[in-house]
């Protein structure tokens, strides 16, 4: 049997099950994209999806690493 009754020309999603909105960003640390990206990709079109796959690799630079959490952020104040 083969498995053509399973392909599906959809755009699939760029989920890496990592799922962590940036606080600042509000961007997925995952796949970068924002919460509403999320939840509207099971209706969104193909064009939709693709433009947001073709957004994707220009937001990788927004994140940027943390840099010593609470204790950094709390030695900054003084």
């Amino acid at each position: 049997m083969k498995d053509d009754i399973w392909h599906r020309d959809e755009i699939e999603s760029p989920c890496v099950k990592v799922c962590v909105i940036h606080p600042q960003e509000r961007l997925c640390t995952g796949c970068l994209r924002t919460a509403r990206e999320i939840t509207l990709w099971s209706n969104m079109s193909q064009d939709e999806r693709r433009e947001v796959m073709d957004d994707l690799a220009n937001r990788s630079g927004r994140l940027r690493k943390r840099r010593g959490g609470r204790a950094a952020r709390l030695k900054r104040q003084d």
